[in-house]
């Protein structure tokens, strides 16, 4: 019985931290890349996009397709580098809870 006191108290614990960190998240900007930081996405650590700069020179008509695929991968560039951190995040609330690997929280 006190291992089931000890492990609720653990997981309240958890849950107090995890508020904390989605609010860290929350305001927390991260900025990915492409064609040689011609284009830049900004999103949050939640992956919400916040912003997009384009190199002045990249505005030419017959570029647009190209700038358009520069923002996507940008955009992936940026919402990859929030996810890990992200999990990185969780793995220092969750350190020493019996998580099964690969388990996304929250849920």
């Amino acid at each position: 019985m006190k291992d089931m006191m000890g492990m609720m108290k653990k997981a309240q614990e958890m849950q107090a931290r995890m508020g904390e960190m989605q609010a860290e998240l929350e305001a927390l900007e991260v900025v990915g890349t492409a064609g040689g930081d011609a284009v830049q996405v900004t999103l949050t650590g939640k992956g919400e996009m916040r912003g997009v700069k384009i190199d002045p020179d990249l505005l030419k008509p017959d570029e647009a397709e190209i700038v358009e695929d520069l923002i996507i991968a940008a955009h992936a560039d940026a919402k990859q580098k929030s996810e890990e951190m992200a999990q990185e995040k969780m793995k220092e609330i969750t350190a020493g809870l019996p998580i099964p690997p690969g388990m996304k929280m929250p849920f």
